[in-house]
Protein backbone atom coordinates (compact mmCIF):
# COMPACT_ATOMS: atom_id res chain seq x y z
CA UNK A 1 0.00 0.00 0.00
CA UNK A 2 3.09 2.21 0.82
CA UNK A 3 4.51 2.03 -2.45
CA UNK A 4 1.12 2.69 -4.12
CA UNK A 5 0.58 5.77 -2.47
CA UNK A 6 3.95 7.25 -3.24
CA UNK A 7 3.22 6.16 -6.86
CA UNK A 8 0.01 7.44 -7.09
CA UNK A 9 1.19 10.92 -5.03
CA UNK A 10 4.29 11.17 -7.69
CA UNK A 11 1.58 10.91 -10.69
CA UNK A 12 -0.53 13.66 -9.23
CA UNK A 13 2.55 15.71 -8.97
CA UNK A 14 3.32 15.11 -12.49
CA UNK A 15 -0.12 15.80 -14.08
CA UNK A 16 0.38 19.24 -11.72
CA UNK A 17 3.90 19.94 -13.31
CA UNK A 18 2.44 18.96 -17.08
CA UNK A 19 0.00 21.45 -16.84
CA UNK A 20 2.71 24.16 -15.18
CA UNK A 21 5.86 23.56 -16.49
CA UNK A 22 5.80 25.10 -19.76
CA UNK A 23 4.46 28.09 -18.62
CA UNK A 24 7.41 28.26 -16.49
CA UNK A 25 9.88 27.11 -18.92
CA UNK A 26 8.82 29.11 -22.17
CA UNK A 27 10.52 32.64 -20.91
CA UNK A 28 13.98 30.08 -20.16
CA UNK A 29 16.23 28.49 -22.61
CA UNK A 30 15.33 25.05 -21.00
CA UNK A 31 12.66 22.61 -22.18
CA UNK A 32 10.09 20.30 -20.72
CA UNK A 33 11.72 17.26 -22.08
CA UNK A 34 15.23 18.38 -20.33
CA UNK A 35 13.57 19.15 -16.99
CA UNK A 36 11.63 15.36 -17.18
CA UNK A 37 15.14 13.35 -17.54
CA UNK A 38 16.57 15.31 -14.46
CA UNK A 39 13.66 14.24 -12.23
CA UNK A 40 13.65 10.77 -13.48
CA UNK A 41 17.87 10.46 -12.89
CA UNK A 42 17.48 12.25 -9.76
CA UNK A 43 14.40 9.31 -8.69
CA UNK A 44 17.13 7.08 -9.64
CA UNK A 45 18.90 7.72 -6.89
CA UNK A 46 17.15 7.75 -4.46
CA UNK A 47 16.98 4.59 -2.55
CA UNK A 48 12.91 3.05 -2.67
CA UNK A 49 13.06 3.92 -6.32
CA UNK A 50 16.89 2.69 -7.57
CA UNK A 51 14.96 -1.16 -7.87
CA UNK A 52 12.52 0.22 -9.95
CA UNK A 53 14.46 1.33 -13.05
CA UNK A 54 15.63 -1.95 -14.99
CA UNK A 55 17.02 -1.34 -18.33
CA UNK A 56 14.72 -1.26 -21.54
CA UNK A 57 16.11 -4.30 -22.87
CA UNK A 58 14.61 -6.35 -20.04
CA UNK A 59 11.15 -5.27 -21.26
CA UNK A 60 11.06 -4.93 -24.67
CA UNK A 61 7.25 -5.46 -25.57
CA UNK A 62 6.16 -3.04 -22.58
CA UNK A 63 8.81 -0.36 -23.76
CA UNK A 64 7.29 -0.78 -27.24
CA UNK A 65 3.77 -0.46 -26.62
CA UNK A 66 3.87 2.81 -24.51
CA UNK A 67 6.41 4.90 -27.05
CA UNK A 68 4.17 3.73 -29.74
CA UNK A 69 1.26 4.89 -27.70
CA UNK A 70 3.01 8.62 -27.13
CA UNK A 71 4.19 8.56 -31.23
CA UNK A 72 0.67 7.75 -32.66
CA UNK A 73 -0.79 10.48 -30.27
CA UNK A 74 1.54 13.35 -31.24
CA UNK A 75 1.59 12.69 -34.90
CA UNK A 76 -2.22 12.75 -34.17
CA UNK A 77 -1.70 16.56 -32.84
CA UNK A 78 0.80 17.43 -35.46
CA UNK A 79 -1.69 16.45 -38.46
CA UNK A 80 -4.55 18.33 -36.79
CA UNK A 81 -2.53 21.96 -35.88
CA UNK A 82 -1.07 21.96 -39.93
CA UNK A 83 -3.26 24.45 -41.63
CA UNK A 84 -1.24 24.49 -44.71
CA UNK A 85 -3.20 21.63 -47.74
CA UNK A 86 -0.89 19.37 -49.42
CA UNK A 87 0.66 19.89 -52.25
CA UNK A 88 3.85 19.41 -54.15
CA UNK A 89 5.31 22.55 -54.08
CA UNK A 90 3.51 23.87 -50.46
CA UNK A 91 5.27 20.59 -49.57
CA UNK A 92 8.35 21.07 -51.27
CA UNK A 93 10.93 21.67 -48.41
CA UNK A 94 9.40 18.58 -46.81
CA UNK A 95 9.68 16.38 -50.07
CA UNK A 96 13.34 18.00 -49.61
CA UNK A 97 14.11 16.25 -46.01
CA UNK A 98 12.20 13.09 -46.51
CA UNK A 99 13.32 12.27 -50.25
CA UNK A 100 17.13 13.42 -49.42
CA UNK A 101 18.24 14.11 -45.99
CA UNK A 102 16.66 11.31 -44.70
CA UNK A 103 18.03 8.49 -46.97
CA UNK A 104 21.71 10.73 -46.51
CA UNK A 105 21.55 10.42 -42.71
CA UNK A 106 20.83 6.63 -43.10
CA UNK A 107 23.33 5.86 -45.32
CA UNK A 108 26.21 8.02 -43.53
CA UNK A 109 24.88 6.63 -39.67
CA UNK A 110 25.32 2.79 -41.29
CA UNK A 111 28.99 3.91 -42.47
CA UNK A 112 29.59 5.68 -39.04
CA UNK A 113 28.20 3.14 -36.86
CA UNK A 114 30.45 0.29 -39.11
CA UNK A 115 33.32 1.67 -38.68
CA UNK A 116 33.15 3.47 -35.30
CA UNK A 117 31.27 1.28 -33.66
CA UNK A 118 32.20 -1.98 -35.14
CA UNK A 119 28.52 -2.83 -36.03
CA UNK A 120 27.74 -5.10 -38.84
CA UNK A 121 25.25 -4.32 -41.47
CA UNK A 122 22.05 -5.61 -40.27
CA UNK A 123 22.60 -3.62 -36.89
CA UNK A 124 24.44 -0.81 -38.17
CA UNK A 125 21.16 0.10 -40.33
CA UNK A 126 18.97 -0.47 -36.97
CA UNK A 127 20.62 2.36 -35.52
CA UNK A 128 20.99 4.38 -38.71
CA UNK A 129 16.95 4.08 -39.00
CA UNK A 130 16.23 5.01 -35.07
CA UNK A 131 18.05 8.00 -35.31
CA UNK A 132 17.40 9.28 -39.04
CA UNK A 133 13.72 10.36 -38.15
CA UNK A 134 12.72 13.64 -36.24
CA UNK A 135 10.96 12.82 -33.18
CA UNK A 136 7.13 14.42 -33.78
CA UNK A 137 7.69 13.84 -29.71
CA UNK A 138 9.78 16.25 -28.64
CA UNK A 139 9.93 18.46 -31.46
CA UNK A 140 6.87 20.29 -30.30
CA UNK A 141 8.76 23.27 -30.05
CA UNK A 142 9.89 23.94 -33.00
CA UNK A 143 6.40 22.92 -34.24
CA UNK A 144 3.46 25.53 -35.80
CA UNK A 145 1.18 26.99 -33.48
CA UNK A 146 -2.67 25.24 -32.69
CA UNK A 147 -4.73 25.29 -35.73
CA UNK A 148 -6.14 28.31 -37.73
CA UNK A 149 -3.82 30.37 -35.62
CA UNK A 150 -1.44 31.49 -38.21
CA UNK A 151 1.84 30.75 -36.68
CA UNK A 152 2.90 28.76 -39.53
CA UNK A 153 6.32 29.82 -40.79
CA UNK A 154 8.49 28.11 -42.81
CA UNK A 155 10.76 26.60 -40.24
CA UNK A 156 8.18 25.40 -37.87
CA UNK A 157 6.04 24.26 -41.00
CA UNK A 158 8.74 21.67 -42.51
CA UNK A 159 9.81 20.48 -38.95
CA UNK A 160 6.34 19.39 -38.25
CA UNK A 161 5.59 17.92 -41.42
CA UNK A 162 8.62 16.04 -41.62
CA UNK A 163 7.93 14.69 -38.14
CA UNK A 164 4.78 13.53 -39.39
CA UNK A 165 5.68 12.05 -42.33
CA UNK A 166 9.47 10.52 -42.11
CA UNK A 167 8.89 8.19 -38.78
CA UNK A 168 6.67 6.04 -41.01
CA UNK A 169 9.33 6.63 -43.43
CA UNK A 170 11.91 5.22 -41.88
CA UNK A 171 10.03 1.66 -41.26
CA UNK A 172 11.12 -0.03 -44.45
CA UNK A 173 14.49 0.42 -43.41
CA UNK A 174 13.96 -0.90 -39.45
CA UNK A 175 12.31 -3.91 -41.52
CA UNK A 176 15.28 -4.19 -43.81
CA UNK A 177 17.36 -4.33 -40.92
CA UNK A 178 15.16 -7.22 -38.75
CA UNK A 179 15.30 -9.15 -42.21
CA UNK A 180 19.03 -8.97 -42.36
CA UNK A 181 19.25 -10.26 -38.93
CA UNK A 182 16.95 -13.24 -39.41
CA UNK A 183 17.81 -14.37 -42.57
CA UNK A 184 20.52 -16.85 -43.04
CA UNK A 185 20.71 -15.72 -46.67
CA UNK A 186 19.66 -12.23 -48.42
CA UNK A 187 19.71 -11.85 -52.11
CA UNK A 188 18.10 -10.05 -54.91
CA UNK A 189 14.60 -12.19 -54.59
CA UNK A 190 14.84 -11.11 -50.76
CA UNK A 191 15.52 -7.35 -51.29
CA UNK A 192 12.89 -7.62 -53.85
CA UNK A 193 10.28 -8.92 -51.29
CA UNK A 194 11.08 -6.19 -49.01
CA UNK A 195 10.78 -3.43 -51.26
CA UNK A 196 7.34 -4.53 -52.62
CA UNK A 197 5.91 -5.41 -48.82
CA UNK A 198 7.93 -2.91 -47.36
CA UNK A 199 8.39 0.26 -49.20
CA UNK A 200 5.50 0.36 -51.41
CA UNK A 201 2.71 -2.06 -50.00
CA UNK A 202 2.88 -0.54 -46.46
CA UNK A 203 3.16 2.93 -47.37
CA UNK A 204 0.35 2.57 -49.81
CA UNK A 205 -2.20 1.23 -47.11
CA UNK A 206 -1.19 3.85 -44.55
CA UNK A 207 -1.91 7.10 -46.96
CA UNK A 208 -4.91 5.48 -48.75
CA UNK A 209 -6.48 4.30 -45.03
CA UNK A 210 -5.43 7.19 -43.82
CA UNK A 211 -7.15 9.54 -46.40
CA UNK A 212 -10.16 7.28 -46.58
CA UNK A 213 -10.77 7.21 -42.38
CA UNK A 214 -10.10 11.10 -42.13
CA UNK A 215 -12.50 11.79 -44.74
CA UNK A 216 -15.10 9.53 -43.24
CA UNK A 217 -14.82 10.59 -40.13
CA UNK A 218 -14.41 14.19 -41.08
CA UNK A 219 -17.91 13.57 -42.65
CA UNK A 220 -19.16 12.13 -40.13
CA UNK A 221 -18.02 14.98 -37.86
CA UNK A 222 -19.21 18.29 -39.92
CA UNK A 223 -21.47 17.38 -43.04
CA UNK A 224 -24.20 15.36 -41.04
CA UNK A 225 -27.66 17.32 -40.91
CA UNK A 226 -26.86 19.64 -37.88
CA UNK A 227 -29.32 18.08 -35.03
CA UNK A 228 -26.89 14.60 -35.59
CA UNK A 229 -23.62 16.76 -36.54
CA UNK A 230 -21.17 14.88 -34.69
CA UNK A 231 -18.64 17.89 -34.37
CA UNK A 232 -21.54 19.55 -31.86
CA UNK A 233 -20.40 16.98 -28.68
CA UNK A 234 -17.83 19.45 -28.47
CA UNK A 235 -15.42 16.13 -26.82
CA UNK A 236 -11.76 16.91 -27.51
CA UNK A 237 -11.27 12.85 -26.46
CA UNK A 238 -12.51 12.14 -29.86
CA UNK A 239 -8.75 12.58 -31.15
CA UNK A 240 -7.64 9.44 -28.94
CA UNK A 241 -10.87 8.02 -31.03
CA UNK A 242 -9.52 8.55 -34.58
CA UNK A 243 -6.16 8.16 -33.69
CA UNK A 244 -6.41 4.36 -32.34
CA UNK A 245 -8.91 3.40 -34.76
CA UNK A 246 -6.59 4.43 -37.85
CA UNK A 247 -3.81 2.88 -36.18
CA UNK A 248 -5.46 -0.45 -35.62
CA UNK A 249 -7.02 -0.39 -38.72
CA UNK A 250 -3.60 0.39 -40.76
CA UNK A 251 -1.76 -2.15 -38.73
CA UNK A 252 -4.39 -5.10 -39.99
CA UNK A 253 -4.38 -4.13 -43.14
CA UNK A 254 -0.66 -4.76 -43.06
CA UNK A 255 0.02 -1.08 -43.43
CA UNK A 256 2.58 1.93 -41.48
CA UNK A 257 0.11 2.83 -38.99
CA UNK A 258 2.51 6.05 -38.32
CA UNK A 259 1.54 7.12 -41.77
CA UNK A 260 -1.98 6.22 -41.11
CA UNK A 261 -2.70 8.18 -38.12
CA UNK A 262 -0.88 11.18 -39.83
CA UNK A 263 -2.41 11.23 -43.46
CA UNK A 264 -5.97 10.65 -41.55
CA UNK A 265 -4.77 14.03 -39.34
CA UNK A 266 -4.50 16.04 -42.34
CA UNK A 267 -7.33 14.55 -44.38
CA UNK A 268 -10.06 15.23 -40.79
CA UNK A 269 -8.17 18.29 -41.09
CA UNK A 270 -8.99 18.70 -44.58
CA UNK A 271 -12.73 18.18 -44.18
CA UNK A 272 -13.59 21.76 -42.93
CA UNK A 273 -10.36 23.88 -42.52
CA UNK A 274 -11.40 26.40 -40.48
CA UNK A 275 -13.63 25.62 -38.25
CA UNK A 276 -13.25 25.40 -34.41
CA UNK A 277 -13.50 21.91 -33.18
CA UNK A 278 -10.08 21.00 -34.44
CA UNK A 279 -8.91 23.30 -32.10
CA UNK A 280 -10.39 21.30 -29.23
CA UNK A 281 -9.61 18.09 -30.89
CA UNK A 282 -5.86 19.66 -31.39
CA UNK A 283 -5.51 20.81 -27.50
CA UNK A 284 -6.93 17.15 -26.11
CA UNK A 285 -3.95 15.21 -28.53
CA UNK A 286 -1.88 17.76 -27.42
CA UNK A 287 -2.06 17.52 -23.48
CA UNK A 288 -2.59 14.04 -23.48
CA UNK A 289 0.70 13.69 -25.63
CA UNK A 290 2.34 16.11 -23.33
CA UNK A 291 1.48 13.73 -20.11
CA UNK A 292 2.45 11.15 -21.44
CA UNK A 293 6.18 12.13 -23.12
CA UNK A 294 6.71 13.76 -18.95
CA UNK A 295 6.01 10.24 -17.74
CA UNK A 296 8.01 8.18 -20.43
CA UNK A 297 11.21 10.72 -20.09
CA UNK A 298 11.10 10.33 -16.35
CA UNK A 299 11.48 6.43 -16.94
CA UNK A 300 14.04 7.74 -20.03
CA UNK A 301 16.14 9.51 -17.27
CA UNK A 302 15.93 6.94 -14.18
CA UNK A 303 17.41 3.99 -16.94
CA UNK A 304 19.86 6.33 -17.56
CA UNK A 305 20.95 6.56 -14.12
CA UNK A 306 19.72 3.47 -12.41
CA UNK A 307 19.06 1.02 -14.97
CA UNK A 308 22.82 1.28 -17.03
CA UNK A 309 21.09 2.36 -19.92
CA UNK A 310 24.54 3.86 -20.55
CA UNK A 311 26.43 0.98 -19.27
CA UNK A 312 28.08 0.05 -22.57
CA UNK A 313 29.15 3.21 -23.55
CA UNK A 314 32.75 3.69 -25.47
CA UNK A 315 34.36 6.47 -26.64
CA UNK A 316 33.26 5.82 -30.22
CA UNK A 317 29.76 5.41 -29.14
CA UNK A 318 30.41 9.39 -27.96
CA UNK A 319 31.78 10.21 -31.25
CA UNK A 320 29.73 8.97 -33.29
CA UNK A 321 26.29 10.45 -30.99
CA UNK A 322 28.33 13.79 -31.80
CA UNK A 323 29.14 13.70 -35.04
CA UNK A 324 25.13 12.28 -35.85
CA UNK A 325 23.73 15.28 -34.29
CA UNK A 326 26.48 17.86 -35.31
CA UNK A 327 27.54 16.96 -38.51
CA UNK A 328 25.07 14.10 -40.28
CA UNK A 329 21.91 15.60 -39.93
CA UNK A 330 23.02 19.12 -40.43
CA UNK A 331 25.12 18.42 -43.37
CA UNK A 332 22.25 15.97 -45.40
CA UNK A 333 19.82 18.46 -44.38
CA UNK A 334 21.60 21.53 -45.64
CA UNK A 335 22.43 19.65 -48.86
CA UNK A 336 18.67 18.70 -49.23
CA UNK A 337 17.62 22.08 -49.40
CA UNK A 338 20.24 23.04 -52.01
CA UNK A 339 18.29 25.23 -54.59
CA UNK A 340 15.33 25.13 -52.65
CA UNK A 341 15.53 29.18 -52.16
CA UNK A 342 14.89 29.50 -48.80
CA UNK A 343 16.83 31.96 -46.55
CA UNK A 344 20.36 30.74 -45.23
CA UNK A 345 19.15 31.40 -41.12
CA UNK A 346 15.91 29.03 -42.40
CA UNK A 347 18.10 26.22 -43.86
CA UNK A 348 20.12 26.06 -40.89
CA UNK A 349 17.37 25.94 -38.50
CA UNK A 350 15.40 23.02 -40.53
CA UNK A 351 19.37 20.89 -40.89
CA UNK A 352 19.68 21.33 -37.44
CA UNK A 353 16.59 21.04 -35.34
CA UNK A 354 16.25 17.20 -36.31
CA UNK A 355 15.56 16.04 -32.76
CA UNK A 356 16.24 12.81 -31.84
CA UNK A 357 14.09 10.85 -29.06
CA UNK A 358 11.20 8.56 -28.10
CA UNK A 359 10.63 7.17 -31.52
CA UNK A 360 14.02 6.09 -31.58
CA UNK A 361 13.16 4.18 -28.52
CA UNK A 362 10.11 2.91 -29.99
CA UNK A 363 12.40 1.74 -33.14
CA UNK A 364 15.28 0.13 -31.37
CA UNK A 365 12.54 -1.40 -28.73
CA UNK A 366 10.17 -2.51 -32.05
CA UNK A 367 13.57 -4.03 -33.70
CA UNK A 368 15.05 -6.56 -30.47
CA UNK A 369 11.87 -7.72 -29.89
CA UNK A 370 11.41 -8.99 -33.64
CA UNK A 371 15.32 -10.38 -34.47
CA UNK A 372 18.04 -11.48 -32.51
CA UNK A 373 20.76 -8.61 -32.94
CA UNK A 374 24.49 -8.74 -31.87
CA UNK A 375 25.81 -5.41 -29.48
CA UNK A 376 22.63 -4.73 -28.31
CA UNK A 377 23.85 -3.35 -25.43
CA UNK A 378 25.84 -0.92 -27.66
CA UNK A 379 22.94 -0.15 -29.85
CA UNK A 380 20.55 0.93 -26.33
CA UNK A 381 23.86 3.15 -24.62
CA UNK A 382 24.54 4.75 -28.46
CA UNK A 383 20.61 5.67 -28.87
CA UNK A 384 20.43 6.44 -25.43
CA UNK A 385 23.47 9.11 -25.32
CA UNK A 386 22.32 10.26 -28.90
CA UNK A 387 19.08 11.02 -27.73
CA UNK A 388 19.88 12.52 -24.27
CA UNK A 389 22.27 14.80 -26.12
CA UNK A 390 19.85 16.16 -28.63
CA UNK A 391 17.56 16.47 -24.92
CA UNK A 392 19.78 18.85 -23.76
CA UNK A 393 21.32 20.93 -26.95
CA UNK A 394 18.15 21.47 -29.14
CA UNK A 395 16.12 21.98 -25.73
CA UNK A 396 18.67 24.90 -24.73
CA UNK A 397 18.85 26.30 -28.33
CA UNK A 398 15.34 26.18 -29.52
CA UNK A 399 13.87 29.35 -27.19
CA UNK A 400 16.66 32.01 -28.41
CA UNK A 401 17.56 30.93 -31.82
CA UNK A 402 13.39 30.86 -32.91
CA UNK A 403 13.41 34.10 -31.27
CA UNK A 404 16.04 35.85 -32.55
CA UNK A 405 14.86 34.56 -36.24
CA UNK A 406 11.56 35.96 -35.70
CA UNK A 407 12.25 38.82 -34.69
CA UNK A 408 14.50 39.42 -37.27
CA UNK A 409 11.61 38.44 -39.34
CA UNK A 410 9.10 40.66 -37.52
CA UNK A 411 7.27 38.28 -36.12
CA UNK A 412 6.58 38.98 -32.28
CA UNK A 413 7.30 35.73 -30.45
CA UNK A 414 7.21 37.11 -26.88
CA UNK A 415 3.11 37.40 -26.89
CA UNK A 416 2.90 34.16 -28.92
CA UNK A 417 4.87 32.22 -26.24
CA UNK A 418 2.14 33.35 -23.64
CA UNK A 419 -0.81 32.51 -25.83
CA UNK A 420 -1.82 36.32 -26.31
CA UNK A 421 -3.35 37.10 -29.28
CA UNK A 422 -1.98 40.14 -31.09
CA UNK A 423 -3.78 42.30 -33.85
CA UNK A 424 -2.32 42.47 -37.08
CA UNK A 425 0.02 44.78 -38.59
CA UNK A 426 -3.06 46.24 -40.43
CA UNK A 427 -5.43 47.02 -38.05
CA UNK A 428 -2.89 48.27 -35.62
Amino acid sequence: MEAYIIALAGFGALVLLTAWLPMVLRQLPLSLPIFCVGIGAALSTVTVASGLTPHPHLHLPVVERLTELVVIVSLMGAGLKLDRQIGWRRWIVTWRMLGLAMPLTILALVGLASTLLGLGLAAALLLASALAPTDPVLASDVQVGPPSEGEEDEMRFALTSEAGLNDGLAFPFVHLAIALASASAFGAWELGQWFALNVVWKIAVGVALGVLIGRGLGWLMFHLPNPARLSRTGDGFVALGVTCLTYAAVEVAHGYGFIGVFVAALSLRGTKRGHEYHQKLHEYAEELERLLMMVLLVGFGAALLGGGLLKALTWPSVAFALLALFVVRPLSGWISLLGSGRPTDERVVISFFGIRGLGTVYYLAYALNHAPFTQADILWSTAALTILVSIVLHGTTITPVLRFIDRRSGRDTESAQLDLKLPSAKSA
